[in-house]
């Protein structure tokens, strides 16, 4: 597939952006629900706070280590 470039969309460049008649713009928060009851992986949540604390925990024990 060719490198695309601006020049590939001068003829749509500068039209308006599009607005629906029939519905209302959504609100940020109203845009961002559509998505926080999905969850792809279950168990990812946890395992991401798991691995983060596990590395806290060890960048405090080296932290607190002490060569002699």
């Amino acid at each position: 597939m060719p490198k695309r470039t601006i020049a590939d969309y001068q003829d749509i460049i500068h039209l308006p952006h599009h607005v629906s008649p029939n519905r209302t713009h959504l609100s940020m928060q109203e845009r961002a629900a559509q998505f926080s009851p999905f969850a792809a992986l279950s168990g990812y949540d946890d395992a991401v706070k798991e691995t983060a604390r596990m590395n806290e925990e060890q960048m405090k024990l080296s932290e607190d280590y002490i060569p002699d």
